[in-house]
């Protein structure tokens, strides 16, 4: 009975999301009091166990993504992210354009938000496009893929950041395991694939070209590279330092001290805002103001990162997800797949990937202790899942159609072909690693 209630529960927030349009949190919080109730529980216990799940989750995670987003936002404003793209687009050429974009789109995609990120970087690939009048499906979707890589695989991103929580995984082995298999999964679904896309040769709108900051105006290249990706640096060396070193020593201490997720990224923010704003002549409160902008941002990302975290302890307080947990396990499903597939099968129903992850998380958490899975490859299978086959229930379907001016049939066949690519080399990757590591 647990099982159909589970099922029914999903279809329900499947459909409260994408046919009538309710707000994804206030979805996840209508849903986790209905299977509340259909499973017996008081009212009083669900809204305790929803608030105990929002607290959980967020208290962990909320000043990660704050400063994070904080972080992409100066990084945009500054002209960083535009003189990273310059600055490769001098060293590789014309010849290789493409992979000027594709290592742009990796670099600043770790500090800035998928949204952001994309927003930013689709004007340039269109002015590059015009310049060099090379196709913009072309030369754009690696970069787009390295984006897509990064916001699902790797923290300080919302939804793998909530994983480590969830699967109670180690931050910096998610993000070291991450970066390995990012690398070869962004060279198969960019590269890779972009080899068929030169006969999409049709114009973006000129709309969307971009409008250049002035060369005199930009930091630096050491500036902006650094910058970007300092709190990757200060989080691996930590890592590094962990499994290397056995015996606490002074050495030791100072990397976990500077390597915890929420010292590197004040760090990191920190430097930011003298290296990137007030040592460029900006005043204080003109830094200040557009960081205040990205919380403003990001608000309803985290309350909806904290309606999942309520569905999850609610389904712990009702005995599903131990029932769940009991059934794989008999059932010798290799969790890393379970994980992928339920992922993905609720990214195609519901559009979202941070909900497919994060309502992922809730089902198969328990399986983890279960069956001795490494809960950091859980945060990466789970999040390739959760970028599988983006259709026409992703906001970001339609954003790419519109923005390269395609057909819906040629979206599909480009962008959507390329999301797959995402998630089923990742899937492939991680199975890799997972077994040369276990």
């Amino acid at each position: 009975m647990s099982f159909i209630i589970l099922i029914v529960g999903i279809g329900l927030l499947v459909l409260l999301i994408t046919w009538a349009r309710l707000n994804p949190f206030l979805a996840f919080i209508l849903v986790s009091i209905l299977i509340g109730l259909a499973n017996r529980m008081d009212i009083a216990t669900i809204t305790n166990a929803i608030q105990k799940g929002v607290g959980d989750l967020l208290g962990s995670i909320i000043v990660i993504l704050g400063l994070g987003a904080m972080l992409g936002k100066i990084i945009a404003d500054s002209g960083a992210a535009q003189k990273i793209a310059g600055g490769l687009m001098n060293v590789f050429g014309k010849k290789y354009i493409m992979w000027a974009l594709l290592l742009t789109g990796f670099i600043i995609g770790i500090p800035l938000f998928y949204g952001t990120g994309f927003v930013l970087v689709v004007p340039l690939i269109i002015t590059l496009s015009y310049r060099y009048n090379i196709s913009a499906v072309y030369i754009g979707l690696p970069m787009l893929a390295a984006l897509s890589v990064t916001h699902g695989y790797l923290p300080p991103h919302p939804s793998p950041t909530a994983l480590v929580k969830q699967f109670n995984a180690d931050l910096g082995l998610t993000l070291l395991y991450g970066l390995l298999v990012a690398i070869p999964v962004i060279l198969i679904s960019g590269p890779l694939f972009a080899l068929t896309l030169k006969k999409y040769t049709v114009k973006p709108l000129e709309t969307f070209k971009g409008k250049d900051i002035p060369d005199a105006e930009l930091p630096s290249m050491f500036n902006s590279v650094f910058t970007a990706l300092l709190p990757v640096v200060l989080i691996a060396i930590n890592t590094i330092v962990t499994l290397t070193v056995h015996t606490p020593n002074a050495l030791s201490k100072l990397a976990q001290a500077i390597g915890d997720p929420i010292v590197a990224m004040t760090i990191t923010l920190l430097f930011a805002c003298y290296s990137l704003g007030l040592n460029k002549g900006k005043k204080i409160k003109d830094v200040m103001q557009p960081m205040a902008d990205a919380i403003k941002d990001i608000a309803m990302i985290i309350l909806i990162l904290g309606g999942a975290g309520g569905l999850k302890q609610v389904l712990i307080e009702c005995g599903i997800s131990i029932q769940i947990a009991d059934t794989l396990h008999t059932m010798d499903i290799q969790p890393l797949i379970a994980a992928w597939s339920i992922a993905a099968i609720i990214r195609v129903a519901l559009g979202s990937a941070t909900v497919a992850g994060l309502t992922t998380a809730g089902i198969v958490a328990p399986m983890i202790l279960a069956s001795g899975a490494d809960p950091n490859l859980m945060v990466l299978a789970t999040g390739a899942g959760s970028l599988m086959f983006s259709h026409v229930n992703d906001p970001g379907f339609w954003m790419f159609k519109e923005y390269f001016n395609l057909s819906v049939k040629d979206t599909i066949k480009t962008w959507s072909l390329m999301e797959t690519l995402v998630s089923v080399t990742g899937l492939i990757v991680i199975l890799m690693l997972n077994y040369f590591i276990h």
